[in-house]
C-alpha cells in the first residue's frame, strides 16, 4: 500500500468516526449516523477532486464506502458498549484533519499544481467535510470556533510539506511531519486552549 493510499484509507475512517461521534450525540438514528459518517469522511476529497477535475475519489475506488460503513458499525457497537473520551469527538477530528490534509496537498501536488494551490487544496481536503457534519448537525462548525486553530492548522501543515526542500528529505517523510505538525497543533490548541488573537470591532465600527 501507498502512503497516499494509507493516508486516505485512514482519513477516511478518522473522519467516518469523528462524524459517526457527533451524530450519536445529536441522537440520530443508524441512517442519520452513516449519512452523517458519509459526508464527513467524503466532502472534503469531493470538492478537492471537483476542483481539480477530477473523478471523486469514492466513485472510483468504493473500498472507501466499504470503510466508512464499517467505521460507523464499529462506532455504533463501539459506545454501546463502553464509553469514548470526552474529548473523543475532537481527537478523531483532529487525526483527520492532518491525514486528510496532505494527502490532499500530496494529490494536488501529484497533478502538478503550484504550490499554493497545492496549500489550498490540502486545506479545503482536510477541512470542508468537518463542515459540513457540524452544520447538518446544527453546530458552528469548528473551522470558526474560538481556541480551534482549525483551517490554520492545516494550512501550516500543507505548507510545511510544500516548503519542504526534495533534496533534504523524500516527500513521503515530509509528509509524516506535516502530519504530526497538524495533528499536534490541534491538540495543542484542545488541550491548553492556544488561538490566534482577535480583533473586535464595537458598534460603531471602530476597533477596540
Amino acid at each position: 500500500m501507498t502512503l497516499l493510499r494509507f493516508l486516505d484509507v485512514a482519513g477516511v475512517a478518522v473522519f467516518a468516526i469523528s462524524g459517526a461521534l457527533a451524530a450519536m450525540r445529536k441522537r440520530l438514528d443508524p441512517i442519520g449516523i452513516l449519512v452523517i459518517a458519509t459526508v464527513t469522511a467524503t466532502g472534503g476529497g469531493t470538492l478537492r477532486d471537483l476542483l481539480i477535475d477530477r473523478q471523486p475519489f469514492w466513485v472510483t475506488d468504493p473500498t472507501y464506502l466499504a470503510v466508512i460503513i464499517a467505521s460507523a458499525i464499529v462506532t455504533i457497537i463501539y459506545v454501546r458498549f463502553g464509553s469514548p473520551p470526552d474529548r473523543g469527538l475532537s481527537i478523531a477530528d483532529a487525526m483527520g484533519l492532518g491525514l486528510f490534509t496532505i494527502s490532499g496537498a500530496k494529490i494536488a501536488e501529484q497533478s502538478q499544481l503550484a504550490g499554493l494551490i497545492v496549500v489550498v487544496m490540502g486545506t479545503i481536503t482536510g477541512i470542508f467535510g468537518g463542515i459540513i457534519r457540524d452544520v447538518l448537525c446544527a453546530e458552528v462548525p469548528m473551522v470558526f470556533r474560538k481556541n480551534t486553530l482549525y483551517a490554520t492548522a492545516a494550512m501550516i501543515g500543507a505548507s510545511i510539506y510544500v516548503l519542504m526542500p526534495a533534496q533534504i528529505m523524500d516527500r513521503n517523510s515530509a509528509a509524516t511531519i506535516a502530519i504530526a505538525v497538524i495533528i499536534g497543533i490541534r491538540l495543542a490548541a484542545i488541550y491548553w486552549g492556544i488561538t490566534l488573537p482577535v480583533f473586535p470591532v464595537d458598534q460603531s465600527g471602530e476597533g477596540k
